[in-house]
């Protein structure tokens, strides 16, 4: 078996599945690096008098087997869930209300409001949604998906492109440019067509009621696999009892079992590289700690789920200047998460009960709201109080941009003022909140990203580095995406591979044809998500 040490930067998803899979598959020793004090990254469960925030709501759903199973060997499914249909077996089941590591089995729902009222999501063409989007809009919708079905498709430079193409350009001015656009902070006719191509390949307004007519005339199937499904369109997802960050913490005590080591507080900002006649190698990466003292890990193999354009300006010698340009050049977009505990929300189902919603897309134009989530329905358990409500309501942003810089408080009253003129709640219902600040949440498809192969090139010369996860590869991957850019690289170690093209592969041609993740396009963020996060989110 191989043997050595690897040097693993970053304890979200990818470095602890690429810890946790060396373990299994060799002898090389994985050393962990978090720059932060939380193990997770933004899968991570934060919390705050005994209430627990999901950051930008993670969905666990994969249509790869292989994943599926890697989180139920993590925590066993919850008692009465029923057969495994992804591998045709019972599950180990567990009783949520006697254990605490349990995997739950959840109901999805998520609706987008607009114009102060609730659509569904995916969009349903049923006498609500007409009665609500009015007579206009709907023979306008019509009308241009018609013309974009019917006449040749115009050539997908941008995310608009992309959208019209399988929306028409009625459905995307009402349900997709405005969010967007909010993640993004840039005009869909900026972004490269290929967010799409990744995110949403699969999802058209014909999916949508191809799925529909499916569930008016089929019984849904048992199981969680629902493997013909759009990612977008699933009707159930596993969910960790105490949110998505006791999945990865488990993961972390797994690691640390078997001799493994993670070390928190390490922000790594040198990479040490040598070159040789076989191709330049990594050496060691180098950081300070929490007491402000410079530490060094040397080892034989290196794992970079940090920033790309972090990555590219601590590498000792510098880059070629190309490199550095492209790197320099790269755009991220922030996050910005504000919990709210109340008394009730002002908006109800229709039978006065309260919303059922995992989350909800906010298509207003007059916030800066985009999503709003409701902790209660991921997990009763994420719940200090059974009686209250708790909602996470999420921003995107640049950290140049003014939000960002607000006090805890400030962005906490904008948060409530928002919330409240929208109608979801009254100010004074309010009884506590939480301000988290998520930087580099979204690698974004602008900027030099067009030039990102000069990156890829210089990179992948690297034979001992391997970039995976999504800031490691500045690639808006998904959990799942995340943890088989791990697995395929320890499989390239272990099978003696040194092209790097599988991984890169990886939610480009998925050879099990996923269809990631739409909303109207965040989780394209969020994030965990928009069209999205996304995501799975966050």
């Amino acid at each position: 078996m191989k043997q050595g040490i690897a040097i693993i930067i970053g304890a979200g998803p990818a470095g602890l599945t690429a810890a946790v899979e060396l373990q299994r598959k060799t002898q090389i020793k994985p050393i962990v690096l978090e720059a932060s004090h939380e193990i997770g990254g933004i899968s991570r469960t934060v919390r705050y008098k005994g209430n627990r925030m999901d950051i930008g709501g993670h969905r666990l759903f994969s249509k790869s087997d292989r994943v599926m199973q890697w989180w139920l060997d993590m925590m066993p499914l919850e008692g009465g869930a029923g057969v495994c249909a992804f591998s045709g077996q019972v599950a180990q089941t567990r009783d949520p209300f006697k254990e605490d590591l349990v995997m739950l089995v959840r109901q999805r729902r998520s609706r987008i409001y607009y114009l102060r009222r609730f659509f569904d999501y995916p969009i349903k063409l049923s006498g609500d949604t007409l009665r609500k989007m009015g007579i206009v809009r709907t023979v306008l919708a019509l009308l241009s998906y018609m013309r974009s079905a019917l006449l040749v498709q115009r050539e997908e430079k941008s995310l608009e492109d992309f959208f019209i193409n399988r929306f028409g350009r009625q459905l995307y001015l009402t349900f997709f440019k405005d969010y967007t656009e909010k993640v993004w902070g840039v005009s869909c006719s900026e972004i490269s067509a290929e967010w799409g191509a990744q995110r949403i390949k699969g999802l058209s307004l014909t999916k949508v009621l191809s799925h529909f007519f499916r569930k008016l005339f089929h019984a849904q199937e048992g199981g969680i696999a629902q493997r013909e499904t759009e990612t977008s369109l699933i009707e159930k997802f596993m969910y960790p009892k105490l949110g998505p960050g006791q999945l990865w913490e488990r993961a972390a005590e797994k690691v640390f079992e078997q001799g493994g080591e993670i070390h928190l507080g390490i922000e790594v900002n040198r990479v040490n590289v040598a070159s040789r006649a076989d191709g330049d190698r990594i050496t060691s990466v180098e950081g300070l700690n929490e007491r402000g003292e410079r530490v060094s890990f040397a080892g034989d193999y290196f794992f970079s789920t940090m920033p790309v354009q972090e990555l590219i300006g601590g590498m000792v010698p510098t880059p070629p200047k190309e490199v550095r340009d492209v790197s320099a050049g790269l755009v991220y977009r922030d996050f910005i998460t504000v919990g709210l505990l109340v008394d009730h929300l002002s908006l109800t189902e229709k039978d006065g009960s309260p919303l059922k919603d995992n989350w909800i897309y906010i298509q207003e134009p007059d916030v800066l709201l985009g999503r709003l989530q409701i902790f209660n329905n991921w997990s009763p358990w994420l719940v200090a109080q059974p009686d209250k409500v708790w909602i996470g309501l999420e921003y995107f942003c640049n950290d140049t941009d003014a939000i960002w810089k607000l006090s805890d408080g400030e962005m906490a009253r904008l948060a409530i003022a928002e919330v409240a003129q929208i109608g979801m709640l009254k100010a004074e219902d309010v009884e506590d909140w939480h301000v988290v600040h998520v930087p580099k949440t979204y690698p974004a498809y602008f900027g030099t990203y067009n030039r990102f192969g000069v990156i890829r090139e210089f990179v992948d010369g690297m034979k001992n580095l391997f970039l995976i996860g999504r800031n490691g590869m500045h690639k808006y991957n998904n959990q799942d995406h995340s943890m088989l850019t791990a697995m395929t690289a320890v499989e390239n170690i272990v099978n003696g591979v040194e092209t790097k093209d599988n991984i890169w592969a990886i939610n480009v041609e998925m050879e099990y044809h996923e269809k990631k993740e739409a909303v109207p396009a965040e989780e394209a963020a969020p994030l965990h998500g928009a069209v999205p996060t996304t995501v799975s989110s966050i």
